[in-house]
Parts: C-alpha cells; sequence; structure tokens
C-alpha cells in the first residue's frame, strides 16, 4: 500500500514545507489550498524532484461545505490515507468587536469548523484499516489567552484539547493523534494577520524557519507524539505559561500583541 498524506492550507509557509518533507520521504499526496497557481507550482516542483504522485484542490475552507467536497473529491485515495494534516489556519489582530463579524466567522470555518469536521469524516477510513495518523497545527498561543488576537488564540486552543483528547481516544485503535505547536514562524500569516507593528514581531524572540518546524513535525510525528512543541524556547515559553497565574499570562500577551500604535 502506498503512503499517502492530505495536506490543508499546502500552498504557503507549514503547509508547503511539509509536503516537500513527506514528498522526500515517499508519499504520495494530496494539497489543497485557496491558490491555483501557487498550488500548480508546488505539484510540478515535487513530481519533478522526488517523482512522488500529487493531486491539489483550489478550495476556499471557510465554505461551509468545504470538507464535503474535498471528501467526495478524493474519496477513493482517502480510503487508504496514511497522515491528514489540518494546517490550514490564519489568525487576525485587532480587537473583537473591531473585526467585521465575517472575518470572524471565516476565522472558526477555518481553524475549527473545517478541522473537526475533516478529521470526523477520514477517522473512520482510518478506523477500517486499523492505523493512521492526523497533525492538527495549533500554536504555543493554544496555552494562553490572547488579548488583540483573542479569536485566533482560542481556535488554537480549541485544537490543541481536541487533538490531546482524541489521541487518547484512539490510540489502542493503531491511530495516533497529534498537535503541532510552534512559535512565530516567518509565513505570509504575519503579514496577513497584521501583526508586523506589535511586540511580537521586533526580532527579541528567537525564530524557526517554516521549514524547520516542518521536520520537527514529521520527526515527531513519526514518534507518534501527541503534542509537537517546536523548539527549545517555545518548549521554556510553554512551562512558564503553565506554570504563571493565568492573570499574569493574560496581561503578558495582551502587551505583546498590541499594535504600537494603540501604545501612546
Amino acid at each position: 500500500m502506498n503512503k499517502s498524506v492530505l495536506i490543508t492550507g499546502a500552498s504557503k509557509g507549514i503547509g508547503k514545507e511539509l509536503a516537500f518533507v513527506f514528498a522526500k520521504n515517499g508519499y504520495e499526496l494530496i494539497l489543497i489550498a485557496r491558490t491555483t497557481s501557487e498550488l500548480e507550482l508546488i505539484k510540478n516542483t515535487i513530481m519533478q524532484k522526488y517523482h512522488s504522485g500529487v493531486s491539489i484542490l483550489s478550495l476556499d475552507l471557510s465554505l461551509e461545505n468545504a470538507s464535503d467536497i474535498i471528501v467526495e473529491t478524493f474519496q477513493d485515495k482517502l480510503k487508504n490515507l496514511s497522515i491528514l494534516i489540518n494546517n490550514a489556519g490564519y489568525g487576525l489582530a485587532a480587537k473583537f468587536t473591531d473585526m467585521p463579524f465575517e472575518d470572524v466567522q471565516g476565522m472558526l470555518a477555518v481553524n475549527i469548523n473545517v478541522l473537526t469536521k475533516l478529521t470526523y469524516r477520514i477517522l473512520p477510513f482510518m478506523l477500517a484499516n486499523k492505523s493512521g495518523k492526523v497533525l492538527n497545527v495549533a500554536s504555543i498561543a493554544a496555552y494562553t489567552p490572547g488579548p488583540y488576537m483573542a479569536m485566533y488564540y482560542a481556535s488554537k486552543s480549541y485544537v490543541l484539547s481536541f487533538s490531546e483528547a482524541l489521541h487518547e481516544e484512539y490510540w489502542k485503535n493503531g491511530i495516533t493523534i497529534s498537535a503541532l505547536c510552534p512559535g512565530i514562524t516567518p509565513t505570509s500569516f504575519q503579514e496577513r494577520a497584521g501583526i508586523a507593528k506589535t511586540r511580537m514581531m521586533d526580532g527579541s524572540i528567537p525564530i524557526l524557519t517554516a521549514e524547520e518546524v516542518a521536520n520537527i513535525a514529521y520527526n515527531g510525528l513519526m514518534k507518534n507524539k501527541p503534542v509537537i512543541i517546536t523548539g527549545f524556547f517555545n518548549k521554556i515559553a510553554v512551562l512558564f505559561l503553565t506554570m504563571l497565574p493565568r492573570s499574569w499570562i493574560t496581561k503578558i500577551s495582551a502587551f505583546v500583541n498590541k499594535p504600537r500604535s494603540e501604545n501612546h
């Protein structure tokens, strides 16, 4: 049976680098993202370099029926899928009521709804095969409330808690559910989120590249780790986040996340 992996949000950042890591390790790929041209470029590069089979689907994952479209499009391939990676997600930096509610709904749809429903639809295939892995991309933001990015931080807390719970439910069935918790990673996320002018991005926090994160994620997933925290600094940060009073953490998070224009 050929090894195969489905990756959402596969056209940029961590998702793109995960595609290259899995292709390098002999997996056939199903790549899903919004932009067809970017997916085509990645597909052509991988096929030329690694000779892996690559299927792509351009899809807006905020659509209510996005998960159904994925399952219907790739149903035959999903019956023997080795790994599902729910990587797609985004954040926006603003006070909650300063965001259009359409943006709130979109973030919930991509960060939570499609991840949950796609996992729900694909797990039965893995259960039938008595094997499989699911990697849900959370963040070290999952360990703290996030003023000025409240929706994003809360959504990642959901992803972490959801993944840890499912890991316990399904490991006896031969299925590993893992949560990836990276820290700040230079991708298009920061531009879309609008956090370039925050203290978070002032260069004082050590960061890993998307390629480094993808390699750590792959190794952790192969070792069946339920939670994969990337990098020594992030592991220390999470340790402090779990030890300090939650009220302190919230204020520190607000200080880091607040746009500099609001500090005067």
